[in-house]
Order: structure tokens, then C-alpha cells, then sequence
């Protein structure tokens, strides 16, 4: 396969873990390393593997500098920011701000598949996000 430098595969991103998230798999579609892209990055998170099991997700942090967008694709998760709370479905979204305290926890028993947009990109640096 040819590698384009504008157009991303799922199946070709190497999946990963992240930090301080539980049941949860992550794939930097859009980010500086896959596009050269310098203020966005994309990423596409699915939570929790097992069918029937509720949970996994993002336990409270925050981002320092680092505003974040989801947007459900599919599954249900209860999200809190800034005081409120939220139950999300598909075609639902919400925002963090910079430095906002936030969690995601995911309700249905079936998989969350979300769309993750974090601006500047995050990267997944340790030094980027605070456990609350």
C-alpha cells in the first residue's frame, strides 16, 4: 500500500492504551506524526471490549492548555465537565476546555467508538494531562 500523505486508514495506526483511561484503545488518525498536521490532532477511542460489561473510559483530568471535542460514534457514556453532567449516544458531542476537569465513562453495554479532537495536539505526553 502506498502511504498518502493526506488520507488515514484505521487499520493502518497503531492502536495504544492511554494513560489513565481504563478498557480503552486509542488510534491517532490525524496528528503531526501521521499527516504533519500542527494545530489538530485526531483520534479515534473505542471503549470497553466486552459485550455486556458497562464501564472503562477517561477517569478525572485535565488537559493545561489543550481545548478537547468528542463525538460519539457509537455506544452510550456519561461525560462530566465543569460541574455537569451529560448521557451521550450516537451523534451527540461535548467540549473540555483548557484545563477543564473532566470524565468519561462509557454505559452501554455495547463498545463506545468516539472521535477525539484535541487542539493543540496532545500527543499523549505525560506532561500534557493531570490526573484529578
Amino acid at each position: 500500500m502506498t502511504k498518502s500523505r493526506y488520507f488515514i486508514k484505521e487499520s493502518d495506526v497503531t492502536p495504544y492504551s492511554p494513560a489513565n483511561h481504563g478498557d480503552t484503545v486509542n488510534r491517532r488518525l490525524i496528528g503531526p506524526e501521521t499527516v504533519g498536521a500542527q494545530h489538530i490532532e485526531v483520534l479515534l477511542g473505542v471503549i470497553g471490549g466486552k459485550l455486556g460489561a458497562v464501564g472503562g473510559g477517561a477517569l478525572p483530568h485535565r488537559h493545561p492548555g489543550i481545548e478537547q471535542v468528542c463525538y460519539l460514534l457509537e455506544g452510550r457514556a456519561r461525560v462530566e465537565v465543569g460541574g455537569e453532567v451529560s448521557e451521550l449516544g450516537p451523534g451527540d458531542s461535548c467540549f473540555f476546555p483548557a484545563d477543564a476537569m473532566h470524565a468519561f465513562t462509557r454505559i452501554s453495554e455495547e463498545p463506545v467508538r468516539v472521535l477525539v479532537m484535541y487542539s493543540p495536539p496532545y500527543g499523549e505526553s505525560k506532561d500534557k494531562a493531570v490526573a484529578g
